[in-house]
């Protein structure tokens, strides 16, 4: 079994890394980063130390393009600041529709296009980080429901040669955290702000998330924050 494994240097893409290792040992494994426009780099920078930590091909891929439409918070031509604040705070303004962090349908052009470098790489399975709490803060790329379409999509239309699979997709944040730290996972090489300081900023949404993962499981999270 080789895995693909979609990843953004954050906590739980490198945690789906981690366990993808550990199932399959490193050489089975391949790294894919995506660039789609984001403000900073910190996210890549962050992917290049934690597979270099791990010794496994890391690819990249530039999608930045598709995105070029979209004034989606998170992209470095939006006219629009990240929000700060809980997610739920947020979507309490939102009326239910999918926060300004939303990319579109990036999970399903990431993994579409993960499908295609799979099938050349000799890879059977694709992981990606997708978790609960993401999928009940208006991402609907995360859900269960969206996993299990785009696994049927990609297993029907690559000849059934690859899957994909959410192996965090009925998890909450805290309980990837937990696994990982059974893993080991360097989680002070990771990055999940959506602000691109030197620090972590600990007032956006997944930040707060983040820090609230590792609180429950009465960790400090390593990595530094201006709040702190």
């Amino acid at each position: 079994m080789k895995v693909l494994v979609l990843f953004s240097g954050g906590l739980d893409s490198t945690t789906a890394l981690a366990k993808a290792i550990d199932e399959y040992g490193k050489d089975n494994v391949v790294a894919l980063s995506i660039s789609y426009g984001q403000k900073h780099l910190k996210e890549i920078e962050a992917s290049n130390n934690v597979a270099s930590y791990y010794g496994v091909e890391h690819l990249f891929l530039d999608l930045s393009k598709i995105f070029e439409y979209s004034d989606c918070s998170l992209l470095s031509h939006s006219s629009k600041d990240v929000p700060l604040g809980d997610y739920s705070e947020q979507l309490e303004n939102n009326d239910g529709k999918p926060l300004s962090t939303y990319v579109p349908f990036r999970n399903g052009l990431f993994l579409s296009s993960a499908a295609a470098i799979a099938i050349s790489k000799g890879c059977d399975l694709i992981y990606y980080g997708a978790h609960s709490d993401d999928s009940s803060v208006a991402y609907p790329d995360c859900s269960p429901e969206f996993t299990n379409a785009i696994n049927q999509a990609i297993y029907i239309g690559s000849g059934k040669q690859v899957r994909v699979e959410g192996p965090f997709v009925g998890l909450h944040k805290s309980d990837i955290v937990k696994l990982g730290t059974k893993l080991n996972v360097p989680y002070n090489l990771t990055w999940s702000c959506y602000e691109g300081h030197d620090k972590a900023c600990g007032k956006c949404g997944t930040c707060i998330d983040r820090k609230k993962a590792f609180e429950i499981n009465g960790l400090k999270d390593p990595i530094e924050y201006e709040e702190d």
